[in-house]
């Protein structure tokens, strides 16, 4: 079987400030799409303000994910980002370098290698709401 590299987009409406999106299904579905059988999917963010990782989506834990990142990288704290730039997101960006921007996932059987109760999630730590355009870079043997 030969290798295929794929190039995809999932694009998402965010509200911004720590906005959990479960974008599983949607990574899940284009998988299935180009029939990737054994493989890994890279999730990447373009942009400094966003961030893609793996959690349990319940909403009690999601407004605990949100609560860590706010205890973290305080709001009302003099950040030196701020004084050179007009949009005050230091705090955006600085909660986004602690995830970073980018998540990869083995493929095998045509299925991600999720754990049961493991979502993979993009978090928008823009101060404001944002269209985003995710990449998927799929590499992986497809099904004949």
């Amino acid at each position: 079987m030969a290798i295929e590299i794929i190039t995809e987009y999932i694009n998402l409406s965010t509200r911004g400030h720590a906005d959990v999106i479960d974008i599983t299904q949607q990574v899940a579905s284009v998988i299935e799409k180009n029939k990737i059988i054994d493989g890994t999917v890279t999730i990447f963010v373009p942009g400094a303000t966003g961030a893609v990782t793996t959690i349990e989506f319940e909403p009690e834990l999601v407004k605990d994910t949100k609560e860590l990142f706010f205890e973290i990288v305080k709001e009302q704290k003099k950040y030196y980002h701020n004084t050179t730039h007009s949009q005050g997101n230091a705090t955006s960006h600085l909660r986004a370098t602690l995830i970073g921007p980018s998540l990869t996932v083995p493929i095998t059987q045509g299925r991600m290698n999720l754990g049961i109760w493991q979502q993979i999630v993009f978090i928008d730590f823009d101060n404001r709401a944002r269209q985003r355009e995710l990449v998927l870079k799929i590499i992986g043997e497809k099904k004949k």
